[in-house]
Protein backbone atom coordinates (compact mmCIF):
# COMPACT_ATOMS: atom_id res chain seq x y z
CA UNK A 1 0.00 0.00 0.00
CA UNK A 2 1.12 3.44 -0.43
CA UNK A 3 2.31 4.86 2.76
CA UNK A 4 0.47 6.90 4.86
CA UNK A 5 -0.27 10.56 3.60
CA UNK A 6 0.93 9.82 -0.29
CA UNK A 7 -1.18 9.42 -3.14
CA UNK A 8 -0.76 6.06 -4.84
CA UNK A 9 0.83 5.87 -8.50
CA UNK A 10 -2.55 3.86 -9.17
CA UNK A 11 -5.20 3.44 -6.96
CA UNK A 12 -7.70 0.23 -8.04
CA UNK A 13 -10.65 0.04 -6.47
CA UNK A 14 -13.64 -2.74 -7.56
CA UNK A 15 -12.17 -3.08 -10.71
CA UNK A 16 -14.39 -5.70 -13.08
CA UNK A 17 -14.30 -6.57 -16.85
CA UNK A 18 -17.20 -8.75 -18.43
CA UNK A 19 -17.54 -9.80 -21.62
CA UNK A 20 -20.82 -9.83 -23.50
CA UNK A 21 -21.74 -12.49 -25.70
CA UNK A 22 -23.77 -14.12 -28.25
CA UNK A 23 -27.29 -15.18 -26.87
CA UNK A 24 -26.70 -12.55 -23.86
CA UNK A 25 -24.60 -14.70 -21.60
CA UNK A 26 -21.65 -13.04 -19.70
CA UNK A 27 -17.63 -14.16 -19.21
CA UNK A 28 -16.68 -12.43 -15.94
CA UNK A 29 -12.95 -12.18 -16.45
CA UNK A 30 -12.07 -9.79 -13.97
CA UNK A 31 -14.65 -9.33 -10.38
CA UNK A 32 -14.01 -6.59 -8.09
CA UNK A 33 -10.22 -5.97 -8.05
CA UNK A 34 -8.61 -3.91 -5.09
CA UNK A 35 -5.12 -2.78 -4.90
CA UNK A 36 -2.82 0.23 -4.91
CA UNK A 37 0.46 1.05 -6.05
CA UNK A 38 2.90 3.45 -4.60
CA UNK A 39 5.94 5.44 -6.15
CA UNK A 40 8.89 3.28 -6.26
CA UNK A 41 6.75 -0.13 -5.59
CA UNK A 42 7.06 -3.26 -7.48
CA UNK A 43 3.90 -5.34 -7.33
CA UNK A 44 3.87 -8.59 -9.20
CA UNK A 45 0.30 -10.30 -10.48
CA UNK A 46 0.66 -13.79 -10.40
CA UNK A 47 -1.84 -17.00 -11.42
CA UNK A 48 -2.69 -19.68 -13.95
CA UNK A 49 -2.77 -19.02 -17.36
CA UNK A 50 -6.66 -17.81 -17.96
CA UNK A 51 -7.28 -15.96 -14.73
CA UNK A 52 -7.71 -12.80 -15.75
CA UNK A 53 -4.12 -11.10 -15.19
CA UNK A 54 -4.11 -9.95 -18.75
CA UNK A 55 -7.48 -8.98 -19.50
CA UNK A 56 -6.77 -6.38 -15.98
CA UNK A 57 -4.10 -4.89 -17.64
CA UNK A 58 -5.57 -4.51 -21.24
CA UNK A 59 -8.31 -2.81 -19.25
CA UNK A 60 -5.78 -0.24 -17.16
CA UNK A 61 -4.54 0.74 -21.00
CA UNK A 62 -7.77 0.69 -22.63
CA UNK A 63 -7.21 -2.05 -25.11
CA UNK A 64 -9.94 -4.34 -24.31
CA UNK A 65 -12.74 -5.52 -27.24
CA UNK A 66 -16.21 -3.48 -28.22
CA UNK A 67 -17.68 -6.29 -26.07
CA UNK A 68 -16.13 -5.45 -22.63
CA UNK A 69 -17.87 -3.88 -20.13
CA UNK A 70 -15.86 -2.48 -16.79
CA UNK A 71 -17.01 -1.21 -13.49
CA UNK A 72 -14.94 0.14 -10.62
CA UNK A 73 -11.74 2.49 -10.78
CA UNK A 74 -8.75 3.04 -11.87
CA UNK A 75 -6.97 6.03 -10.75
CA UNK A 76 -3.50 7.15 -11.49
CA UNK A 77 -1.71 9.95 -9.50
CA UNK A 78 -2.98 13.57 -10.90
CA UNK A 79 -6.98 11.84 -10.67
CA UNK A 80 -6.93 10.36 -14.45
CA UNK A 81 -9.64 7.11 -13.90
CA UNK A 82 -8.51 4.84 -16.53
CA UNK A 83 -12.18 2.87 -16.81
CA UNK A 84 -13.36 5.98 -17.62
CA UNK A 85 -11.48 7.93 -20.19
CA UNK A 86 -11.70 8.32 -23.55
CA UNK A 87 -9.59 6.57 -26.49
CA UNK A 88 -8.58 10.15 -27.25
CA UNK A 89 -7.16 10.83 -23.96
CA UNK A 90 -5.72 7.37 -23.38
CA UNK A 91 -4.14 7.69 -26.78
CA UNK A 92 -2.90 11.22 -26.37
CA UNK A 93 -2.40 11.62 -22.15
CA UNK A 94 -1.63 8.12 -21.01
CA UNK A 95 -0.51 5.77 -23.17
CA UNK A 96 3.27 6.00 -23.05
CA UNK A 97 3.39 8.86 -21.03
CA UNK A 98 1.41 7.97 -17.74
CA UNK A 99 1.68 4.20 -18.30
CA UNK A 100 4.46 3.00 -19.95
CA UNK A 101 4.04 -0.75 -21.62
CA UNK A 102 6.31 -3.63 -21.91
CA UNK A 103 4.15 -6.15 -23.96
CA UNK A 104 4.01 -9.98 -23.76
CA UNK A 105 5.44 -10.52 -27.10
CA UNK A 106 8.02 -7.51 -27.77
CA UNK A 107 8.78 -9.05 -31.67
CA UNK A 108 4.64 -8.56 -32.13
CA UNK A 109 4.70 -5.22 -30.41
CA UNK A 110 7.93 -3.94 -32.48
CA UNK A 111 7.16 -2.73 -36.38
CA UNK A 112 8.62 -5.93 -38.17
CA UNK A 113 9.50 -3.48 -41.47
CA UNK A 114 11.37 -0.79 -39.26
CA UNK A 115 14.58 -0.66 -37.85
CA UNK A 116 14.97 -0.24 -33.88
CA UNK A 117 16.05 3.04 -34.38
CA UNK A 118 13.58 4.21 -36.32
CA UNK A 119 11.16 3.25 -34.12
CA UNK A 120 12.70 4.31 -31.20
CA UNK A 121 13.24 7.88 -33.24
CA UNK A 122 9.14 7.98 -34.08
CA UNK A 123 8.45 7.53 -30.46
CA UNK A 124 11.14 10.05 -29.07
CA UNK A 125 9.53 12.07 -31.46
CA UNK A 126 6.12 12.00 -30.44
CA UNK A 127 6.38 11.83 -26.67
CA UNK A 128 9.28 14.23 -26.11
CA UNK A 129 8.46 16.10 -28.98
CA UNK A 130 11.88 16.59 -29.59
CA UNK A 131 13.65 18.66 -32.66
CA UNK A 132 14.74 16.31 -35.98
CA UNK A 133 17.57 17.56 -35.32
CA UNK A 134 18.25 15.68 -32.21
CA UNK A 135 16.29 12.49 -32.64
CA UNK A 136 19.22 10.45 -33.44
CA UNK A 137 20.80 11.45 -30.56
CA UNK A 138 17.85 11.22 -27.72
CA UNK A 139 17.11 7.79 -29.89
CA UNK A 140 20.42 6.27 -28.61
CA UNK A 141 20.07 7.34 -25.16
CA UNK A 142 16.66 5.70 -25.25
CA UNK A 143 18.30 2.50 -26.02
CA UNK A 144 21.40 2.88 -23.48
CA UNK A 145 18.75 3.36 -20.72
CA UNK A 146 17.45 0.11 -21.38
CA UNK A 147 21.01 -2.01 -22.50
CA UNK A 148 20.29 -1.87 -26.17
CA UNK A 149 23.66 -2.11 -27.95
CA UNK A 150 24.02 0.56 -30.11
CA UNK A 151 25.42 -1.54 -33.42
CA UNK A 152 22.23 -3.11 -33.04
CA UNK A 153 19.92 0.04 -33.52
CA UNK A 154 19.83 -0.33 -36.81
CA UNK A 155 18.27 -3.89 -36.95
CA UNK A 156 14.93 -5.32 -37.62
CA UNK A 157 12.85 -7.06 -34.78
CA UNK A 158 13.58 -10.22 -36.53
CA UNK A 159 17.22 -10.15 -36.55
CA UNK A 160 17.03 -9.45 -32.78
CA UNK A 161 17.51 -12.41 -30.01
CA UNK A 162 14.90 -12.63 -27.60
CA UNK A 163 16.50 -10.75 -24.74
CA UNK A 164 17.04 -7.75 -27.49
CA UNK A 165 13.46 -7.60 -28.46
CA UNK A 166 12.83 -7.41 -24.24
CA UNK A 167 15.31 -4.76 -24.54
CA UNK A 168 13.68 -2.68 -27.11
CA UNK A 169 10.29 -2.73 -26.33
CA UNK A 170 11.55 -1.61 -23.04
CA UNK A 171 13.59 1.53 -24.09
CA UNK A 172 10.30 2.41 -25.69
CA UNK A 173 8.38 1.67 -22.65
CA UNK A 174 10.99 4.05 -20.80
CA UNK A 175 11.17 7.04 -23.26
CA UNK A 176 8.10 8.62 -21.83
CA UNK A 177 9.62 8.60 -18.40
CA UNK A 178 5.67 7.36 -17.20
CA UNK A 179 5.50 6.86 -13.63
CA UNK A 180 3.75 3.77 -13.75
CA UNK A 181 5.41 0.69 -15.76
CA UNK A 182 3.24 -1.73 -16.85
CA UNK A 183 4.96 -5.24 -17.73
CA UNK A 184 2.69 -7.83 -18.83
CA UNK A 185 4.13 -11.06 -18.65
CA UNK A 186 7.44 -9.99 -19.73
CA UNK A 187 9.58 -13.21 -19.55
CA UNK A 188 7.73 -15.38 -21.25
CA UNK A 189 9.65 -17.68 -23.42
CA UNK A 190 12.98 -16.49 -22.17
CA UNK A 191 15.26 -18.71 -20.46
CA UNK A 192 16.13 -18.71 -17.01
CA UNK A 193 19.19 -16.18 -17.54
CA UNK A 194 17.49 -13.46 -19.83
CA UNK A 195 14.51 -13.90 -16.99
CA UNK A 196 16.86 -12.54 -14.84
CA UNK A 197 18.33 -10.27 -16.77
CA UNK A 198 15.28 -9.13 -17.82
CA UNK A 199 13.50 -8.67 -14.33
CA UNK A 200 16.90 -7.04 -13.18
CA UNK A 201 16.20 -4.34 -15.86
CA UNK A 202 12.85 -3.50 -15.24
CA UNK A 203 14.13 -3.45 -11.39
CA UNK A 204 16.37 -1.06 -12.32
CA UNK A 205 13.95 1.38 -13.87
CA UNK A 206 11.81 1.48 -10.75
CA UNK A 207 13.14 4.97 -8.92
CA UNK A 208 11.38 6.74 -6.44
CA UNK A 209 8.99 8.40 -8.85
CA UNK A 210 7.73 5.03 -10.51
CA UNK A 211 5.59 2.27 -9.90
CA UNK A 212 5.52 -1.58 -12.01
CA UNK A 213 3.09 -3.65 -12.01
CA UNK A 214 4.34 -7.04 -13.51
CA UNK A 215 1.89 -9.65 -14.17
CA UNK A 216 3.14 -13.21 -14.47
CA UNK A 217 2.73 -16.78 -13.85
CA UNK A 218 6.51 -16.91 -13.41
CA UNK A 219 7.39 -17.25 -9.57
CA UNK A 220 11.19 -17.22 -9.86
CA UNK A 221 10.24 -13.92 -11.32
CA UNK A 222 8.23 -12.10 -9.26
CA UNK A 223 10.45 -13.63 -6.03
CA UNK A 224 12.82 -11.93 -7.73
CA UNK A 225 11.61 -8.22 -8.30
CA UNK A 226 8.58 -7.86 -6.55
CA UNK A 227 7.61 -6.05 -3.10
CA UNK A 228 4.26 -7.27 -2.90
CA UNK A 229 2.75 -10.26 -4.49
CA UNK A 230 -0.81 -9.98 -5.36
CA UNK A 231 -2.64 -13.65 -6.68
CA UNK A 232 -5.44 -13.99 -9.18
CA UNK A 233 -8.03 -16.99 -9.47
CA UNK A 234 -10.83 -17.15 -11.68
CA UNK A 235 -11.22 -13.43 -12.56
CA UNK A 236 -10.77 -12.35 -8.66
CA UNK A 237 -7.80 -11.29 -6.41
CA UNK A 238 -7.87 -13.70 -3.60
CA UNK A 239 -4.53 -12.81 -1.64
CA UNK A 240 -1.93 -9.64 -1.57
CA UNK A 241 1.15 -9.59 0.70
CA UNK A 242 4.58 -8.63 1.12
CA UNK A 243 7.29 -10.48 -0.61
CA UNK A 244 9.13 -11.39 2.13
CA UNK A 245 6.49 -13.06 3.99
CA UNK A 246 4.71 -14.62 0.96
CA UNK A 247 8.04 -16.47 -0.22
CA UNK A 248 9.56 -16.83 3.76
CA UNK A 249 8.51 -18.60 6.46
CA UNK A 250 5.58 -17.37 6.93
CA UNK A 251 4.01 -18.65 3.45
CA UNK A 252 0.63 -17.27 1.57
CA UNK A 253 -2.33 -17.49 3.92
CA UNK A 254 -5.02 -18.59 0.75
CA UNK A 255 -4.89 -21.98 0.06
CA UNK A 256 -4.44 -21.97 -3.53
CA UNK A 257 -1.51 -19.17 -3.34
CA UNK A 258 -0.01 -21.76 -1.14
CA UNK A 259 -0.69 -24.32 -3.88
CA UNK A 260 1.25 -22.67 -6.63
CA UNK A 261 4.60 -22.76 -4.41
CA UNK A 262 4.29 -26.39 -3.33
CA UNK A 263 4.10 -26.39 -7.48
CA UNK A 264 7.01 -25.61 -7.75
CA UNK A 265 10.30 -27.60 -8.31
CA UNK A 266 12.39 -26.35 -6.11
CA UNK A 267 9.60 -26.78 -3.38
CA UNK A 268 7.49 -29.80 -3.20
CA UNK A 269 6.68 -30.18 -7.18
CA UNK A 270 2.75 -30.88 -5.99
CA UNK A 271 0.71 -30.05 -8.28
CA UNK A 272 -2.75 -28.51 -7.43
CA UNK A 273 -5.42 -31.12 -8.18
CA UNK A 274 -7.69 -30.63 -11.03
CA UNK A 275 -8.37 -27.69 -13.36
CA UNK A 276 -9.43 -23.77 -12.44
CA UNK A 277 -13.15 -23.08 -13.86
CA UNK A 278 -14.18 -21.38 -17.12
CA UNK A 279 -14.56 -17.91 -16.66
CA UNK A 280 -18.12 -18.40 -18.30
CA UNK A 281 -19.25 -21.01 -15.74
CA UNK A 282 -18.11 -20.12 -12.22
CA UNK A 283 -19.60 -21.89 -9.72
CA UNK A 284 -21.43 -19.99 -6.56
CA UNK A 285 -19.45 -19.51 -3.60
CA UNK A 286 -15.60 -19.80 -3.72
CA UNK A 287 -14.53 -20.83 -7.34
CA UNK A 288 -11.68 -22.70 -5.48
CA UNK A 289 -13.42 -25.43 -3.46
CA UNK A 290 -13.75 -27.98 -6.00
CA UNK A 291 -9.81 -28.15 -5.68
CA UNK A 292 -9.16 -27.05 -2.06
CA UNK A 293 -8.59 -29.33 1.16
CA UNK A 294 -10.11 -27.16 3.35
CA UNK A 295 -13.62 -27.06 1.79
CA UNK A 296 -16.25 -26.88 4.12
CA UNK A 297 -19.91 -25.54 3.96
CA UNK A 298 -18.94 -21.87 4.26
CA UNK A 299 -17.47 -22.23 0.93
CA UNK A 300 -20.66 -22.20 -1.02
CA UNK A 301 -20.99 -18.81 -0.30
CA UNK A 302 -17.90 -16.20 -1.68
CA UNK A 303 -15.94 -14.72 1.04
CA UNK A 304 -15.03 -11.31 1.20
CA UNK A 305 -11.58 -10.05 1.01
CA UNK A 306 -10.71 -9.04 4.10
CA UNK A 307 -7.67 -8.71 5.94
CA UNK A 308 -5.73 -8.90 2.15
CA UNK A 309 -7.33 -12.34 1.51
CA UNK A 310 -10.02 -14.02 0.84
CA UNK A 311 -10.72 -17.24 2.14
CA UNK A 312 -13.40 -18.52 5.00
CA UNK A 313 -9.92 -20.45 6.44
CA UNK A 314 -7.66 -18.35 6.69
CA UNK A 315 -8.11 -18.29 10.48
CA UNK A 316 -7.12 -21.57 10.32
CA UNK A 317 -3.53 -20.67 9.86
CA UNK A 318 -2.82 -19.42 13.33
CA UNK A 319 -1.19 -22.12 15.50
CA UNK A 320 -3.41 -22.15 18.06
CA UNK A 321 -6.97 -23.09 15.12
CA UNK A 322 -4.40 -25.58 13.65
CA UNK A 323 -4.28 -27.56 16.88
CA UNK A 324 -8.08 -27.16 17.56
CA UNK A 325 -8.92 -28.63 13.86
CA UNK A 326 -6.34 -31.25 14.14
CA UNK A 327 -7.50 -32.46 17.98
Amino acid sequence: MAPPGDAPVLDVRGLSVRFRMRGGRFIRAVTDAHFTLAAGERLALVGESGCGKSVLASALLGLLPENAETAGSAVLSGGTDLLAADERTLARSIRGRKVGLVPQSPAAHLTPVRTVRSQLEETVRELLRTPRAALRQTAEEAAERASFPADHLDRHPHELSGGLAQRAATALALIGDAPLLLADEPTTGLDRDLVERTVDELARHTGDSRALLMITHDLAAAERIADRIAVMYAGRIVEIADAEDFFGARGPRHPYARGLLDALPERNFTPIPGMPPELGALPEGCAFAARCTRVSEKCRVQPQFEDAVACHHVSLDAPEALEAEHA
